[in-house]
């Protein structure tokens, strides 16, 4: 069934959504709210009666010691052999993640969309697009999920909308609609000239005329991802009452899109340009005038008190790429904006290099918010850390050391699909065979992101247990057939084995799960090594990010130097005291002191 844009849709989910809601937040002490109809914005919004009044009782900060997996649902499990992934290929393999060990899944958008930019061009915030499912689909998988203990986040794309967008096509059809102001529309220079030099992230000019009304409208991605103008209250309101439909449809939270990108300078001044040009041919700019604008964390705090009249300690993730971790701290305000700000400086390091890593883990602990970090190293958009950080001869051990780096720090860790099995990126061979746009209009210098969202590798089969159908959306990669989850299980060694070693020690260890932090051996170039500390229990974790066997050698005030081995690389010596740590080439060593 198509959920559209209609009221009534959303009148005839409600009854599903309130039960579902009053089942994800039954521990919570959740009161069911009464639902009010507001017409000019076609959605429902939620009236709770006592959010506000009545005291909410004390809960687990579940998302401090979750381990969050990103889906991108295209790609995971098609169900109906049409071989694109869908809501119910999720659903039939929870009993996999909840056996690997995660707490929450973030799915990327699965709203209605045209599909430019695969899914985050919307043109519907409070449906499901008809090729991953229905509604009712949707809240069965948020049901299911909760059986197996793990919590869905949903993507709030809060920048743009898709130009098939109901709002859009009401804002372009005059000057005079209500809706005109609801996105951000500008006279140009004059004849055929934009109305600045505005570059939009993928490629060219950030401003598109309309030849209807004569004036350009502002684009910070595709020409079909019109930006919203969030300096208009409509538009708060609008899109507050998203958030609120999720909400009651049972979700734990948010990840928020290009959240810095929100404002833009209302006097249009040029950017400063920079030396040499972008793979798109455009002169290098700085987006001074339309990036991380101090506007921003007001719409965060809006958002924050929006999720916070809900039970279940909701979770706010935002797409967080600051250009240091001064700025990255400012995302959580004073413990009112964002919980989870993803840290990008460390995702985007890119090499291995124990002293980076290491300056860049004692900046985040010191974070004058205090506040929790959020690690990854892959995600939809950027090419897959087997290749990021493969040196191509011990891709294997460094895949392993990575995902330790990633559970054993403090943190809440974020892993994407296939991450766990030592995926690869697999980039498309002629530009023919392109979906994603970036790649048809950069190619050859850029080829797009197709090659991180190839599908899940489950068999070693033809089209590894992704799909039924002939020709998935996207090829299933070579590597599949050595690289699967089957083959993989069944290998003691294996990535995938390893990953569940280190998310079961996280959950068993409480100094892995939720202790403090300390970097030790601060001067070695080779080998990152910290403590983490909880109550009496301290455990060591050390990581050595050479091809060269090394030695580390500690003293602990307070501990006598003997050391109990937790987990280890394959075939490594236990040592025999702190001060003789054996670790073989990109080695890891976890293990608690005595």
């Amino acid at each position: 069934m198509h959920w559209t844009k209609s009221i009534a849709g959303s009148i005839a989910s409600y009854a599903i959504s309130l039960s579902l809601g009053a089942m994800a937040f039954a521990a919570a002490g959740q009161t069911t709210a009464q639902p009010s109809k507001d017409p000019a914005r076609g959605i429902i919004r939620q009236e709770s009666k006592t959010a506000e009044s009545t005291p909410k009782p004390a809960v687990d900060e579940w998302w401090k010691h979750a381990v969050i997996y990103e889906i991108y649902p295209r790609s995971f499990q098609d169900s109906d052999g049409d071989g694109i992934g869908d809501i119910k290929g999720i659903t039939s393999r929870l009993d996999y993640l909840e056996d690997l060990g995660i707490n929450a899944i973030w799915i990327t958008p699965m709203y209605p969309s045209p599909g430019v930019d695969y899914g985050y061009d919307i043109s519907d915030y409070t449906a499901i697009d008809p090729v991953y499912g229905t509604m009712e689909d949707f809240d069965r998988l948020v049901a299911e999920a909760q059986k197996h203990n793990i919590r869905v986040i949903m993507d709030y794309v809060i920048n743009h909308t898709s130009d098939q967008h109901a709002w859009f096509k009401e804002s372009a059809s005059s000057k005079t609609n209500p809706k005109r102001d609801w996105y951000i529309w500008r006279d140009g220079k004059g004849p055929g000239l934009p109305p600045n030099n505005w570059q939009s992230w993928f490629g060219h000019s950030a401003w598109t005329l309309d030849p209807k009304t004569n004036q350009y409208y502002y684009h910070y991605f595709y020409t079909q991802q019109p930006d919203l103008n969030w300096r208009n209250p409509e538009v708060h309101k609008a899109m507050d009452g998203v958030l609120e439909f999720w909400m009651n449809h049972g979700v734990a939270g948010f990840r928020i899109d290009a959240v810095s990108r929100l404002f833009e300078d209302p006097g249009l001044h040029d950017d400063p340009y920079l030396p040499g040009y972008n793979v798109y041919g455009d002169r290098n700019i700085e987006h001074k005038y339309t990036d991380n604008l101090p506007e921003v964390h007001d719409v965060l705090k809006e958002v924050r008190r929006v999720v916070d009249h809900y039970p279940g300690d909701p979770v706010l993730v935002t797409e967080a790429d600051e250009p240091n971790i001064e700025e990255l701290t400012k995302m959580y305000g004073s413990g009112d904006e964002v919980q989870l700000p993803m840290d990008f400086q460390i995702a985007d390091v890119n090499e291995l290099s124990a002293t980076r890593f290491r300056n860049l883990f004692n900046q985040v602990e010191k974070n004058s918010a205090h506040g929790q970090p959020e690690y990854f190293f892959s995600n939809h958009d950027q090419p897959r850390q087997w290749d990021r950080y493969g040196d191509g001869k011990h891709n294997e051990q460094i895949a392993k050391l990575m995902a330790a780096l990633l559970l054993a720090t403090r943190g809440t860790p974020q892993m994407y699909y296939g991450e766990e099995l030592g995926m690869r990126t697999t980039d498309p061979a002629r530009i023919e065979d392109v979906h994603d746009p970036i790649g048809k209009i950069g190619w050859p210098k850029e080829k797009g992101r197709d090659g991180e969202r190839t599908p899940m590798q489950w068999y070693g089969s033809a089209e590894a247990g992704f799909t039924t159908s002939a020709k998935p959306w996207l090829p299933v990669p070579p590597s599949a057939t050595q690289y699967n989850v089957e083959a993989e299980r069944k290998d003691p060694d294996s990535i995938f084995n390893w990953y569940k070693r280190l998310l079961a020690l996280r959950k068993s260890e409480p100094a892995l799960r939720d202790g403090s932090y300390e970097s030790v051996n601060d001067t070695d170039p080779n080998v990152f090594a910290f403590l983490r500390r909880s109550g009496d229990s301290t455990v060591l974790v050390a990581l050595n990010f050479t091809a060269k066997a090394q030695t580390v050698q500690l003293a602990i005030p307070g501990k006598d130097g003997k050391v109990e081995t937790l987990l280890k690389t394959p075939g490594a010596a236990d040592p025999e005291s702190l001060g003789q740590i054996p670790l073989g080439p990109f080695g890891v060593y976890i293990g608690k002191l005595q």
